[in-house]
């Protein structure tokens, strides 16, 4: 159960932030409360899933896996200019949020 808080907060997060990109500096008020509503919601879901989780696991994952998606749904669907280096980045924080889960099962 507390997994699903997490893909919760992981998903809210991503709509908050990439309707803060759509608010266009909080002109479009429609895309300014889904962003509030998607934060709110993202840390209620957070909170919820931390009953279950390890701080530093939860947190890495939310944040690792938001990041990662936010900046490939730029790419893909905001024409955010793609090179190698994002590419490995990326590649890079999804390796370190899977380290941390395994590491958090191996003690």
């Amino acid at each position: 159960m507390f997994w699903l808080f997490m893909f919760g907060a992981i998903s809210l997060e991503v709509v908050g932030t990439i309707s803060l990109k759509l608010s266009e500096g909080f002109t479009k008020p429609m895309f300014v409360a889904v962003t509030v509503v998607g934060y709110l919601a993202s840390f209620g879901c957070l909170g919820l899933a931390l009953k279950g989780l390890p701080v530093s696991t939860a947190y890495a994952i939310w944040a690792g896996v938001g990041t990662s998606l936010v900046a490939i749904i730029g790419m893909v669907f905001l024409s955010e200019p793609a090179n190698m280096l994002k590419y490995i980045s990326i590649a890079l924080i999804v390796i370190g949020v899977v380290g941390l889960h395994l590491a958090d099962r191996l003690v």
